[in-house]
């Protein structure tokens, strides 16, 4: 499916790049992720959620590299509306909403700022700080809350220059699988 050719493309050209101040690529990361979310049984579109949920970085006009120079390139946006194209919203609500985690989980949970890597504390500043409680208050009340929270988890653990997560091809069939279906 052409889909998941460009995919593979944009985890072997752009994915090849450092990961924003982290130990490993893009790709590892977020290869890591996908294995993460796999190993824990989670369905197939969440599967593919974390697989893709940095795919935003390799998307429009400003990078990664601009968000670390603090410029918020709003990856989450570019990566849910590029994966609409092809699947579902329990793919793309994920990873649109993997950085309102993050700042959810800042605000909810004791100890989780500080567990941040320095390059994610770094991003949090850029993508608006932690949660305030209304605002918190209203994410807890989203449809893919839940989905959001498990990806941000992955995400967060998805780091280790040690991993060796299964190649891209591994997923292929998963994601040519949920791409024939018709996106909601």
């Amino acid at each position: 499916m052409k889909v998941v050719i460009q995919l593979a493309a944009l985890f072997e050209i752009q994915g090849a790049q450092s990961y924003l101040g982290e130990a490993v690529t893009q790709a590892q990361h977020m290869l890591q992720t996908g294995a993460l979310a796999e190993a824990a049984g989670s369905p197939d579109a969440l599967i593919a959620a974390a697989l893709l949920h940095d795919v935003g970085h390799f998307q429009g006009r400003l990078t990664g590299e601009d968000l670390m120079g603090g410029i918020d390139n709003c990856h989450e946006e570019t990566g849910a509306a590029y994966l609409r194209r092809w699947f579902a919203s329990d793919v793309s609500e994920p990873v649109r909403l993997h950085v309102a985690a993050k700042r959810y989980l800042c605000h909810a949970e004791p100890g989780y700022l500080a567990a941040l890597s320095p390059a994610s504390r770094r991003t949090l500043e850029v993508q608006g700080g932690p949660m305030r409680s209304p605002e918190a208050r209203v994410f807890e009340g989203l449809q893919h809350f839940s989905a959001a929270l498990s990806l941000r988890r992955w995400d967060d653990l998805a780091k280790d220059p040690s991993a060796v997560p299964p190649p891209f091809a591994h997923f292929a069939p998963l994601l040519e699988a949920l791409a024939e279906q018709d996106p909601d």
